[in-house]
């Protein structure tokens, strides 16, 4: 859903939109709700540091096999500094280097559509689903 929202509003219908590191976020936010990885800051900001780190390891890297094997470590970094550790957030660095044309010519764009905003969906969605359960879990969080 996220995906087809994000190419609406750029217009366009390249897949690549459909990022893949947000199939693992949904599987951590719906199968492991109480996780601290869930947390919609970890969702959010893991997801958009990565993307920086990826998109500028990729300006700034030629080789792409390089770009790729310092965007994930330094992504780690930057999730476990700013406290928003989200493990799908190395394959949303990947991503920015190895995307293909379609996620070059968006830049740092990339970081605010498809990430954010898919991001954004996924938690809205996450925490509809979980208001129908007993407790909400991100209710202290919100």
């Amino acid at each position: 859903m996220a995906g087809f929202f994000s190419n609406v509003i750029l217009e366009t219908t390249d897949s690549p939109l459909i990022i893949a590191s947000a199939g693992a976020s949904a599987m951590l936010m719906f199968g492991l709700p109480h996780a601290p990885v869930s947390r919609p800051w970890n969702l959010i900001g893991g997801h958009m540091v990565s993307a920086i780190v990826g998109v500028t390891c990729y300006y700034l890297i030629s080789d792409t096999l390089l770009a790729t094997s310092i965007a994930i470590p330094v992504a780690l970094v930057a999730m476990h500094l700013l406290k928003c550790m989200h493990p799908p957030g190395g394959a949303t660095a990947v991503t920015a280097i190895i995307g293909g044309e379609a996620i070059h010519q968006l830049g740092y764009i990339f970081v605010v559509i498809p990430i954010f905003f898919n991001s954004l969906i996924l938690l809205i969605v996450a925490i509809s689903v979980a208001s129908f359960r007993d407790k909400n879990p991100f209710e202290d969080l919100l």
